[in-house]
C-alpha cells in the first residue's frame, strides 16, 4: 500500500492517540484495555531534517533517545541497518518508520517497538519486532520475506521471556494494518488525523490461541500542540505502562494463573 508511511512522500514525524488492548483466553478469561500514546517516526528523514518539537537525546515533557533502542548505541538507526544487513536483507534503503512509546519526564518502559523498513519504491523489505521484558532483557523478531506486507499475517517462533503466566512455546502470529481514513469516531476525537494504524499480536500454544493483544491509533502531525496535548492527557503515561503491566500480573495470580519460572534469556539477539 502506498502513501506517506510507506513511500515518505510526506515524512513528518507523527504521534499516535489511541488504545491498547489484551485479552487472555485461558485458563480464564482476563481482559483490559487502557488509552494511549505513541510516536512514529520517520528514522531516516529525521537524519537531514531533524523534528524541533521533540527532543532527542536530552530531557523532555515527551522525548526520544536512540539509546533506550537496539545495542544502546547514539544512533539506533544505524544499529538497524547494520542488525538488517547481516540477516540478509540489503534492500531496506528506504524510509525507516519507527512506533514505539516515548519518554515522558525521561522515563521510558518500551513493552515493543516496531521498525517499518521500506525499500526505495515504499514496498515493505522488513519489519523488526523489538521487545523488552521487566528483567531488562530485550529481543527482535524480524518478519520478512515474500507474504511481507501491510494487512498479512506474519509469524515467528516464541523464544523469549515476557511474562512469567506464558511459557516460552508456540508462535506469535502478527498482523499489521494501516489506513489514509481513519474512522469518523477518530475523526471526532482528533480532527487532524491523518491516518489509522494497528499493530496486532497472538500468541498460540501448543494448545491453540492463548492471548490477543493489539496497539492501535489515530496519527497525527507530531508538533508542540500535539505533544502538548499528550503530556497534559497523560502526564505518567510512562510510569503508567509499567505500573499495569504489575497490576494485571497480580490479578492473574489472584485468578491462580499457573506461573513459569524465568528462563534463561535465548543466545541470538534476533529470530524469525
Amino acid at each position: 500500500m502506498s502513501g506517506p508511511l510507506a513511500m515518505g512522500i510526506a515524512a513528518r514525524p507523527l504521534i499516535a492517540f489511541g488504545s491498547v488492548r489484551h485479552t487472555r483466553l485461558r485458563p480464564t478469561r482476563h481482559a483490559f484495555a487502557y488509552p494511549t500514546y505513541f510516536l512514529m517516526l520517520p528514522m531516516r528523514s529525521l537524519r537531514s531534517t531533524p523534528c524541533i518539537a521533540l527532543p532527542r537525546n536530552r530531557f523532555g515533557l515527551i522525548g526520544f533517545h536512540d539509546t533506550d533502542h537496539g545495542d544502546g548505541r547514539a544512533d539506533a538507526l544505524a544499529w538497524l541497518d547494520e542488525l538488517l544487513a547481516g540477516e540478509g536483507v540489503a534492500d531496506a534503503r528506504g524510509e525507516v518508520w519507527l512506533q514505539t512509546y516515548p519518554r515522558v519526564l525521561g522515563y521510558v518502559f518500551k513493552p515493543v517497538s516496531f521498525w517499518y523498513a521500506h525499500r526505495e519504491d515504499g514496498s515493505l523489505a522488513a519489519i523488526v519486532a523489538e521487545v523488552n521484558n521487566t528483567f531488562g532483557e530485550r529481543h527482535c523478531y524480524l518478519l520478512h520475506g515474500d507474504g511481507l506486507a501491510w494487512g498479512r499475517e506474519l509469524s515467528a517462533a516464541k523464544v523469549f521471556h515476557v511474562s512469567p503466566f506464558c511459557a516460552i512455546e508456540g508462535r506469535y502470529r502478527f498482523r499489521f494494518l494501516r489506513t489514509t481514513h481513519p474512522s469518523p469516531a477518530a475523526r471526532r476525537s482528533h480532527p487532524d488525523a491523518i491516518e489509522h494504524i494497528v499493530a496486532c499480536i497472538a500468541h498460540d500454544d501448543t494448545q491453540g490461541p492463548l492471548l490477543q493483544t493489539s496497539v492501535s491509533g489515530a496519527l497525527v502531525p507530531l508538533n508542540a500542540a500535539s505533544l502538548r496535548r499528550a503530556f497534559w492527557r497523560m502526564p505518567l503515561m510512562s510510569a503508567g505502562v509499567i505500573a499495569r503491566i504489575h497490576w494485571q500480573a497480580l490479578r492473574l495470580w489472584l485468578k491462580r494463573v499457573p506461573f513459569f519460572g524465568k528462563p534463561v534469556p535465548p543466545r541470538a539477539f534476533v529470530s524469525r
